[in-house]
C-alpha cells in the first residue's frame, strides 16, 4: 500500500542572490518496492539494503525513486519537513504483513549482501510472478521466505528424535492394549 504525504508550501533561500524563492507544496504518493530499489541501485551502484548509512542526497534520491506522483517540481524534495521524513522512515520500516517466523533457526547462515538482482533471483527461483515487484518490499521478502520454507524438503529426523518418537509410540500402544512388553 503506497504512502501519501503532504509537503506544505515553503520557501528556499538563494544565498547567491539573497532572495527567498517560494515553493508550492505537493501531495506525494510514495511506494517502497523492489522497483524503487532497482531504480536507486542503478544510479548509485551500491546495495540499498545495507547497514551502511546513506547520505542526505541518497535519501532524497530514494524518495524521488519511490514517488508515483507524476510531474513533481524537483524543489518539493528540498522542502520536505522533518515530519515527512519521519513518516517515510516509518513507512519503509513497517512490516505490512501478519506473517511471522519462528526464529529458532537463522534464515540465512551468513550475512549476505542483498541487492535488487538477488531479490529478483529469489522471485524467479520461487516462481513468484514479476508483478509482485510492486508489493511493499517487506511483504515481498516475507512472501519469498514463506515460499522458500514451504518448498524446502522436509528435514530428516536425527537418530535420538526417531528413538524418542518410537519409544513414545510403543508406550502408548502398551497402555492402550494393556500389555507389558
Amino acid at each position: 500500500m503506497p504512502l501519501t504525504i503532504v509537503v506544505p508550501d515553503n520557501e528556499l533561500y538563494n544565498s547567491v542572490t539573497g532572495e527567498f524563492i517560494p515553493v508550492k507544496g505537493a501531495t506525494l504518493l510514495l511506494e517502497h518496492s523492489l522497483v524503487s530499489i532497482s531504480k536507486w541501485e542503478s544510479k548509485w551502484e551500491i546495495p540499498y539494503l545495507s547497514d551502511k548509512p546513506k547520505t542526505d542526497e541518497q535519501v532524497i534520491d530514494y524518495i524521488k525513486d519511490m514517488t508515483l506522483t507524476k510531474h513533481v517540481d524537483p524543489k518539493v524534495y528540498d522542502i520536505l519537513t522533518n515530519q515527512n521524513f519521519l513518516d517515510i522512515k516509518a513507512y519503509i520500516e513497517k512490516k505490512q504483513t501478519a506473517t511471522w517466523f519462528n526464529e529458532q533457526e537463522p534464515y540465512t547462515k551468513k550475512k549476505e549482501v542483498i541487492t535488487s538482482e538477488l531479490i529478483y533471483y529469489w522471485m524467479i527461483a520461487q516462481n513468484i510472478p514479476k508483478e509482485f515487484e510492486k508489493w511493499p518490499l517487506n511483504r515481498l521478502i516475507t512472501l519469498i521466505r514463506v515460499c522458500s520454507i514451504k518448498n524446502a524438503p522436509p528435514k530428516k529426523m536425527g537418530k535420538s528424535a526417531i528413538y524418542n518418537k518410537n519409544r513414545a509410540l510403543n508406550e502408548a500402544r502398551r497402555r492402550s492394549l494393556g500389555s507389558k512388553g
